[in-house]
């Protein structure tokens, strides 16, 4: 597998285009991503029961399964706005249709930014007519900027593989920076490939990879209204359709989604509004519950890798999660009490004497007590830009789990603080 440039039009027969529609006061606000043809459509989105309007409609919209194109703003949610907002939304996918010359429930929507403001729909008008005028397939850049809010960059990623002796490409761009908690996130992630599969093993992949990257990452602990993943596969690879998850093919498709998957989903942690590092917290040896796995032993139910990977889980985003932890990484204070006292509270039963934890690379705790570690060196190793929390339980026969987060900076505080003036 090599990473290519192109991001989401990388794959054969996607074209994209980004606008600045005046949304926002700068940069561009509104973009169209688009396939030659019908392309299979997969969708993970927010569990949040506040939701705005793109994201019913298109879920209502994936009981067909195929999409042609995906139309979304920046710098306004459209949530929470009545009736209205529904109203905009179904006019936005109707444009977008209409200039497109295709069927509206081909057209998928999103849109990002405050909540409950209504969309400028004269601006959002004039948008899709210039970016429909202006779809290219040089390169995503002006599209990937066009789906950022807070992100001080752009998160674009797009690799290159063999499948079946063909050269299958997946492409990728996401946004992402606060209220960041999935499952989802307030992140927005769109994934283009030229590869045939069966719809319903996309989603499939799909809801697995997002579990394992974008629903393992957190900024904040904060989940939004309007978070949404997209995929479509328009086929064009011209290989012989996947429609066994087994297979060969299957698999290495499913390395190649969840690679740049995983990547995007680094970049948003590492991007966190006022971050100043990218934290990997792994959680090494935490066995299933005795109760949960007799529960499912007398049901005669097998337990799914991620629901065993769950337990683990939920202590690692615990630990990620925790403000206290947070700041103590910003501050490169190496405070492995912190991070002991937020597994406590991490939903499992342990001995903390069998615990072991290790801070950017040192291991500062071990049965029940602090090792005799420097402080120094720890804290100039937590002056990285990436840092890594492990936290062994030691528990026979446990899981492991790594989600991904970011410290907590002052520059936190005065974005969101500012954020709707």
């Amino acid at each position: 597998m090599e990473i290519i440039p192109g991001g989401i039009v990388a794959p054969l027969g996607f074209k994209t285009a980004g606008v600045y529609c005046g949304i926002k006061r700068k940069r561009n606000d509104l973009a169209l991503i688009v396939s030659d043809v019908d392309a299979a459509v997969a969708g993970v989105f927010t569990t949040n029961v506040v939701k705005a309007p793109c994201v019913t409609i298109n879920q209502a919209y994936m009981d067909e399964g195929l999409a042609r194109a995906i139309v979304v703003n920046s710098g306004n949610a459209n949530a929470c706005n009545g009736e209205r907002g529904y109203t905009d939304a179904a006019q936005m996918v109707k444009l977008t249709a209409e200039v497109l010359g295709i069927a509206p429930r081909r057209v998928f929507s999103a849109s990002t930014g405050v909540i409950g403001h209504a969309l400028p729909m004269e601006k959002i008008t004039a948008g899709i007519l210039e970016a429909a005028g202006k779809l290219h397939g040089e390169s995503c850049e002006d599209t990937s900027q066009a789906i950022m809010t807070t992100d001080t960059f752009p998160k674009e990623v797009a690799v290159e593989f063999d499948l079946g002796g063909k050269k299958a490409r997946v492409g990728a761009i996401a946004k992402g920076s606060g209220m960041i908690a999935p499952n989802m996130a307030t992140m927005l992630g769109f994934v283009t490939t030229d590869v045939a599969i069966d719809q319903p093993l996309l989603q499939e992949m799909l809801k697995r990879v997002a579990w394992h990257t974008f629903n393992s990452i957190t900024v904040d602990g904060d989940t939004s209204t309007n978070d949404m993943t997209l995929v479509m596969a328009n086929g064009l690879l011209g290989n012989e359709p996947i429609t066994d998850m087994e297979s060969p093919e299957a698999r290495e498709f499913e390395k190649a989604l969840y690679s740049v998957c995983l990547h995007l989903a680094k970049e948003i942690a590492r991007d966190g509004e006022g971050a100043t590092k990218l934290v990997e917290v792994t959680v090494q040896n935490v066995a299933v519950p005795a109760n949960v796995a007799r529960a499912y032993e007398a049901n005669g139910i097998t337990m799914k890798p991620e629901h065993k990977a769950s337990f683990a889980r939920g202590v690692a985003k615990t630990i990620a999660n925790s403000n206290l932890v947070k700041t103590a990484l910003f501050g490169n204070d190496p405070n492995w009490g912190r991070i002991l006292a937020a597994a406590g509270r991490g939903g499992i039963d342990f001995e903390p004497e069998h615990v072991e934890i290790a801070l950017a690379g040192t291991t500062v705790y071990r049965d029940g007590a602090p090792t005799n570690f420097n402080g120094y060196v720890v804290s100039e190793a937590m002056k990285a830009k990436e840092v890594q929390i492990l936290v062994n339980f030691h528990q026979p026969g446990g899981e492991t789990a790594t989600v991904w987060t970011c410290d907590f900076s002052y520059d936190y505080v005065k974005i969101n603080a500012e954020y709707h003036t």
